[in-house]
């Protein structure tokens, strides 16, 4: 069986193709590509402009993928498009197009939660049998366990997502948005040595990132490190590992020093409640999707608290981390397999869809 998976509930537009083998082999991934809407440094992407980057593009992205994976419209058997959760106008503009091809091809449609998409994706590639989930995006934080055909989430962020609150920073410091705010944050961030107090807010298995967020935004604006002629000032000055070490001898913090420690507060946050999960639930196994997910001190500090356990660290690169649509043909598929379908008049988007509201029909 093949399924068309289509993602673009945020700025990434992804087509993927995956193939499930009527034999019982392991799916293989036919096609995965992704188109991204950048908008300018210290800038977010607005809906209106993300639904017509989406628009824009969906057509050309379903034929190259058709044509990367050397299949045709007949060997189609569904398609399957994000649900939800996330932003309104990107979601409606991918799920008129599901709409389109299947009543162009005469194929079924399979509504896919996101964070599933993430999930299963990531236990296929990593082989994570049954891990804690901590699931980190743009658009959500929650820390994840699977039970009786249902995942659970046991805590969550109160507020903004770890992954926003990245990506609003970067736009305090007007750092490009290209290839995306958080992996320019996770850069600079290599190059930070001190460590500055930032607020550190856990709720038993909850957290929050917007007084961290208020709190850091005030200390760039006292410092005078935000804005579009600093971000200047820092391409065209040459970063080497002793200019690093000397400027982190200064009473004054960098860019780099507030990106650092951004990182390592709130991180922090996120490994203390994963291994509150663990204990809970009395699991070894750490499953990292997500966007932010590919953040590789992120992976490192996981790894640490999991080896401590006794226990391992899963994760993905930023083919199956980012958002991507064989995330989506893979979690549809899986739904589609146990007779899972969405009827055409069914075939709407919501930006709230809970992760636990989905029944993991396809699991024991």
């Amino acid at each position: 069986m093949i399924a068309i998976g289509m993602e673009g509930s945020a700025n990434k537009l992804g087509i993927g193709i995956m193939l499930h083998p009527k034999d019982g082999s392991p799916p293989q991934v036919l096609a995965n590509i992704r188109h991204t809407y950048v908008s300018p440094p210290g800038e977010g992407f607005l809906p209106k402009d993300t639904a017509r980057h989406h628009r824009s593009w969906v057509v050309k992205l379903v034929k190259q993928a058709l044509k990367e994976a050397k299949v045709t419209v007949d060997d189609v058997d569904c398609i399957c498009f994000t649900k939800g959760p996330g932003m309104g106008a990107p979601l409606q503009s991918v799920v008129i197009a599901a709409r389109m091809l299947s009543v162009l091809w005469g194929k079924e449609l399979v509504g896919v939660n996101h964070c599933v998409g993430h999930i299963e994706m990531g236990r296929l590639i990593t082989g994570a049998t049954n891990p804690v989930v901590l699931y980190v995006s743009g658009g959500n934080t929650q820390v994840i366990a699977y039970s009786s055909q249902r995942y659970r989430i046991f805590g969550e962020t109160l507020d903004m997502a770890v992954g926003n609150c990245l990506d609003r920073f970067a736009r305090t410091l007007h750092i490009s948005n290209d290839p995306a705010p958080g992996y320019n944050i996770e850069q600079l961030a290599k190059q930070g040595k001190q460590l500055v107090d930032l607020p550190y807010v856990v709720k038993g298995m909850d957290c929050s990132f917007s007084g961290i967020l208020a709190a850091i935004d005030g200390l760039a604006k006292q410092w005078g490190l935000g804005g579009e002629e600093k971000a200047r000032e820092d391409e065209q000055k040459p970063v080497d590992s002793t200019t690093a070490a000397d400027e982190s001898l200064e009473s004054k913090p960098t860019r780099a020093d507030l990106c650092f420690s951004l990182q390592e507060t709130v991180f922090s946050m996120l490994v203390e409640i994963t291994e509150r999960a663990m204990a809970h639930v009395g699991s070894k196994q750490v499953l990292i999707v997500g966007g932010v997910g590919s953040n590789e001190r992120l992976q490192e500090m996981m790894g640490i608290m999991a080896r401590d356990r006794g226990g391992s660290v899963y994760a993905t690169d930023e083919r199956f981390c980012i958002d991507n649509g064989i995330m989506i043909a893979q979690a549809g598929m899986l739904a589609y397999g146990t007779g899972f379908r969405t009827p055409l008049s069914e075939s709407t988007c919501t930006q709230r869809f809970r992760t636990d509201e989905v029944f993991v029909k396809w699991r024991d």
